[in-house]
């Protein structure tokens, strides 16, 4: 799990971070629908950073302002996010849209 002091380093290539908070359920929801969406996928890995009272860096850094929130990020710089529980089917073609839309950019 990412913390305060390690997120930078481990936060290398197309990722979907999911940034929860103790005792969020619709963050444990997420987390279950996400490890499914990006376990069936091979572009995208999933990483996970539980906020607490030592997360100043990295709250300051991705601008969070609640939980949940997934962000998807190309070697640590955010490319799209967004807040709050997502039903699996709406997460997959929001993940699919921004992916496909990302990488049609950078060509």
């Amino acid at each position: 799990m990412l913390n305060d002091k390690n997120y930078k380093e481990n936060l290398k290539g197309l990722q979907i971070l999911e940034v929860s908070g103790e005792g969020c359920a619709n963050c444990i929801s997420l987390m279950g629908m996400l490890a499914n969406v990006v376990g069936s996928r091979s572009d995208v890995s999933l990483v996970h950073f539980e906020l607490d009272e030592n997360s100043k860096n990295f709250i300051e850094e991705y601008d969070i302002d609640r939980v949940p929130t997934v962000l998807l990020l190309d070697d640590g710089k955010e490319i799209a996010r967004v807040k709050g529980y997502q039903p699996e089917e709406v997460f997959e073609v929001w993940l699919d849209f921004k992916i496909s839309e990302y990488k049609n950019g950078k060509n």
